[in-house]
């Protein structure tokens, strides 16, 4: 059980009727949630799945109409939220969908690197920065090792000071170290600035792209 401390749109509500279909992923958050029995506010929810509180409300309004929650009245005008038996088949849908996707993703940018890795090394350019801290670089460093290929640095100004996966994310091309081979673009916002970016430090022949990427460069390759 879980308690919100805001009752549900009523009548509709402007938001609500701004959703066509349910978000699939913040269903399943909203949902997990529910499921975890904790007392949390809608605030704590928007919170947690990163959306506007007014959004929480109306996704409780629409999971409320699927029959996928139910809703009771408890004392100090708070509101108890319940997964129907619907709302775990729901759930439990949901998350094996994000799985598969998961999964997907993964094996389609390991594929990737591992035909950018084997090029380079063929080449003998076995040091390489990234450009662009997300979920790709840290296939890009798994992948690196098992073809003898060093990820020197990752380029990020966003991130800068962090790592990934023991990598060091720096600002910048020039504060990464010395003697860099080639880049690999793997920042998933605006990969034709990235690219260009690198192009201009390293070079087009040195500048690599996954093809899950490439077909947001058709502009900047023109």
């Amino acid at each position: 059980m879980n308690t919100l401390e805001r009752p549900l749109i009523s009548g509709g509500g402007d938001v609500a009727r701004k959703l066509p279909t349910l978000d699939g992923e913040i269903v399943r958050g909203l949902l997990d949630a529910l499921a975890e029995d904790r007392a949390k506010s809608q605030r704590g929810l928007a919170s947690e799945l990163n959306v506007a509180l007014g959004l929480v409300n109306a996704y409780l309004k629409r999971c409320v109409t699927k029959g996928l929650v139910k809703v009771s009245a408890v004392p100090a005008r708070r509101y108890a939220y319940y997964l129907t038996a619907k709302g775990f088949s729901e759930k439990a849908r949901l998350t094996t969908v994000y799985l598969s996707n998961s999964f997907a993703f993964f094996r389609e940018a390991r594929a990737d690197f591992e035909a950018i890795f084997s090029t380079l090394a063929a080449k003998q350019s076995t040091r390489v920065t990234l450009v662009g801290r997300s979920e790709l670089a840290e296939i890009a460093v798994i992948c690196a090792l098992d073809k003898n290929i060093q990820v020197v640095a990752i380029v990020d100004k966003e991130h800068a000071g962090g790592a990934v996966a023991g990598v060091p994310v720096f600002a910048d091309f020039a504060r990464c170290p010395q003697h860099i081979d080639a880049a690999v673009i793997t920042g998933l916002l605006d990969p034709d600035a990235l690219y260009l970016q690198a192009c201009n430090r390293f070079g087009k022949d040195q500048v690599f792209i996954p093809k899950m990427l490439a077909a947001t460069l058709v502009r900047t390759l023109r």
